[in-house]
């Protein structure tokens, strides 16, 4: 196998695309497995915006998907999955039904109307772009896709944020097996360097979100963020053990961030197995949240200054 470049487009049958208006600051990223793949999905957030996730449930007909549609704008954005269903359907890639192929989208979304224009929104266009953009060689990261208007360290507003965008990372594990995770990452909470637990991003006060939220008698902090991902294998699995898998890669997310899962947020992660090899469940849940994390900390440090939100990307200049 070739070196890995550290991005979800490792783990072979994946492809990336983003779509975005930087202008308006919102955009979305889609993961194509034009093959199909077993998926599963684990939903954390108290505010989450999906589309489709009913189906991954192991007692359901359907078996693959053929892509997972990550968007800004709020529940509006949940539209780009419309343009991926529209690309796919001309690829002739879908679910087999006796009138049509029908293509399995699921979709989560994040919030970031209160950045940019809260009247531009990822919709169908947007979505079709993202998969005319798609490539098993993506690398981008930072203020791109679905990350287009993310940011981190909300407690207090945006006078103390700092930007965020999609970030994504790879392990390789023995007998050829990837294991890789992309994530946009717009949390109301901070960003943690899970190996260290030293503070990379989030509220620009001496005092982090948990501080905080100690001292707050009430958390203003509604209605403005979320986490979502995906995280693939080239493994043989079910859509049991994949939900198994989105599970555990949650543990990234509460290694990362602080705090995590809150009511305000609709963490959300995929779970995507593309096939090909065989390997140890657990083995690949527990990378997967290594994944993850590492995913989370690329994307604060690859973003740049915008919105008026500084970025680590040009700070660190």
């Amino acid at each position: 196998m070739s070196k890995l470049r550290n991005y979800i487009t490792d783990v072979p049958g994946i492809e990336v695309g983003h779509a975005q208006n930087i202008k308006a600051l919102t955009g979305c990223t889609v993961v194509l497995c034009r093959k199909g793949a077993v998926a599963g999905v684990d939903v954390r957030g108290g505010a989450p915006g999906t589309r489709e996730t009913d189906l991954l449930q192991p007692g359901n007909m359907v078996q693959k998907v053929h892509a997972v549609m990550l968007a800004g704008g709020s529940a509006f954005g949940l539209d780009a999955a419309s343009g991926v269903m529209r690309y796919l359907e001309e690829k002739q890639v879908g679910f087999q039904t006796r009138e049509a192929r029908v293509p399995i989208v699921p979709s989560a979304i994040l919030y970031d109307l209160d950045l940019g224009d809260s009247k531009v929104r990822p919709d169908a266009k947007m979505g079709y772009q993202a998969c005319v953009n798609a490539s098993s060689k993506e690398t981008a990261e930072g203020v791109i896709g679905a990350g287009t208007g993310a940011s981190v360290g909300k407690m207090l507003g945006h006078k103390e944020a700092m930007k965020s965008g999609v970030g994504s990372a790879s392990i390789q594990l023995g007998r050829g097996i990837v294991v890789g995770a992309i994530a946009a990452v717009n949390p109301v909470g901070d960003v943690y360097d899970p190996h260290t637990g030293e503070f990379v991003a989030g509220i620009r006060t001496q005092k982090k979100t948990m501080e905080w939220m100690r001292l707050a008698s009430r958390v203003p902090m509604i209605h403005r963020n979320t986490v979502i991902g995906v995280v693939a294998v080239n493994a043989n699995f079910t859509k049991a053990e994949m939900m198994r898998v989105a599970q555990m890669a949650h543990d990234g997310m509460a290694r990362a961030i602080r705090p995590v899962h809150t009511q305000y947020d609709g963490d959300t992660i995929f779970a995507l197995a593309t096939g090909g090899k065989r390997a140890d469940l657990s083995t690949v849940g527990v990378f997967a949240a290594e994944a993850f994390a590492m995913a989370i900390v690329r994307a604060v440090r690859a973003s740049v200054s915008a919105g008026g939100l500084p970025g680590l990307a040009s700070i660190e200049k």
